[in-house]
């Protein structure tokens, strides 16, 4: 009972710790986009936590964890609506932590897929057609295929199982898809892209950006920590020495390769390239030493500084890197466990390659499904005049900083 007592606090910590990187996010974002947009963006993610612990208490947690029995496909099961008050009351639901821990536990992980995409659309998506995404994004995409390894789907049915620790993929990439998607079928913003280059849009606030990301750093000790599921000391601090190492590396190369590639000491590259260690290490961050995880973080900041050049000339407009960060570098640490550390070998390389997959057709064809509709019955983007003049205004009717208001036209 001391046991449990002792790894079900540390997971309601990681939980508090995981609820905390929303402001993360939201000070991102905000911080790299234009100040006329501020309150669209904080109205967005505010949104996505609120609505998607609530779905994820109707259905979400169910379709992630139905329980699938021998035999079945693994693709698709549902254990029922709302939480079960039974399982709850059984202290022996698990060594590492109870029913309801892990239900919110697992609930602050489902808003983040969409926190993702929320970046990347950022100064020029409809509030409206966004949130009817988001629900249906969190409330059923992301669970479902979620449940093809956390729920014991078909990706852990596999001969050599499909390995993602804490999410570079069941997460990262699943925001990361529906970002191109998104991304795409938006176009870019107003005064993008001239004459074929790709112009800059300078962020507002860029010390707010800054700390969004080092809240997100203190947030991913429980994004990867707490998905030891228990306070396991040994695990718990690999996990934690892992994490900061890949964070650490990621940014001192992506600073060093931006600079040398433009001339210049980039903090936005220097931020991303902390996010991008991040991103890799979270699917083997339990089974990487401290040389590999330093690996990886290396060629995450790598990573970031071309992805993001490569998304720029093929014209994605991606205000925040977020594909970049959450997309390339979640398929990148996914394939590193069967590259590096205690499973590397060509089986796991092979069945981090079918999930790699699997989660991209999925999500991109959902996503598309999605917005597609939306955008030819109600339409996604902003009109012109409406994002010249900023969303706060036209969306939400007032302003961020009502005392402090610059033409940002």
């Amino acid at each position: 009972m001391e046991l449990l007592t002792i790894n079900n606090v540390w997971m309601m910590i990681c939980t508090a710790l995981v609820f905390f990187m929303h402001l993360g996010f939201s000070f991102l974002e905000i911080g790299l986009t234009r100040q006329k947009n501020t309150l669209n963006i904080l109205f967005k993610n505010i949104f996505i936590i609120t609505m998607g612990l609530l779905l994820y208490c109707l259905v979400g947690f169910n379709l992630m964890y139905p329980g699938f029995e021998e035999g079945t496909l693994g693709i698709l099961g549902f254990a029922g609506f709302g939480l079960d008050a039974a399982a709850a009351s059984d202290l022996t639901y698990n060594v590492g932590y109870t029913y309801w821990t892990d239900f919110l536990f697992q609930g602050m992980f489902a808003a983040t897929a969409a926190t993702i995409v929320s970046g990347a659309v950022a100064e020029r998506i409809k509030i409206g057609p966004f949130m009817v995404f988001a629900i249906l994004y969190v409330g059923l995409i992301y669970p479902i295929a979620g449940s093809w390894k956390w729920g014991g789907g078909f990706l852990q049915m596999l001969e050599t199982p499909f390995y993602d620790f804490a999410g570079s993929t069941l997460v990262h990439s699943v925001g990361g898809w529906a970002a191109v998607v998104a991304v795409c079928l938006l176009g870019p913003r107003i005064g993008k892209f001239k004459k074929a280059k790709a112009q800059a849009i300078p962020g507002h606030n860029i010390p707010l950006a800054a700390a969004g990301v080092l809240i997100l750093w203190l947030g991913w000790f429980g994004f990867n920590g707490g998905s030891v599921l228990s306070a396991d000391p040994a695990i718990t601090s690999l996990v934690l020495v892992t994490t900061c190492l890949a964070a650490a590396s990621g940014g001192v190369v992506a600073a060093l390769v931006s600079t040398i590639m433009y001339k210049n000491l980039d903090l936005t590259m220097f931020l991303n390239g902390i996010l991008g260690g991040l991103v890799a290490i979270t699917a083997g961050a339990d089974v990487m030493g401290p040389t590999e995880a330093i690996v990886i973080g290396v060629i995450a900041g790598v990573v970031i500084v071309f992805a993001v050049a490569l998304i720029d000339k093929v014209k994605l407009d991606d205000p925040v890197g977020a594909i970049a960060v959450h997309l390339v570098c979640g398929i990148w640490g996914t394939l590193a466990v069967g590259l590096l550390g205690d499973l590397a070998g060509l089986d796991q390389f092979l069945s981090q390659l079918i999930g790699i997959v699997s989660y991209a057709v999925v999500c991109i064809v959902s996503s598309f499904l999605i917005l597609f509709v939306l955008k030819k019955t109600v339409g996604i983007r902003v009109s012109e005049i409406e994002e010249l003049e900023g969303l706060d205004a036209h969306e939400h009717g007032m302003d961020a900083y009502p005392d402090f208001r610059l033409n940002e036209h």
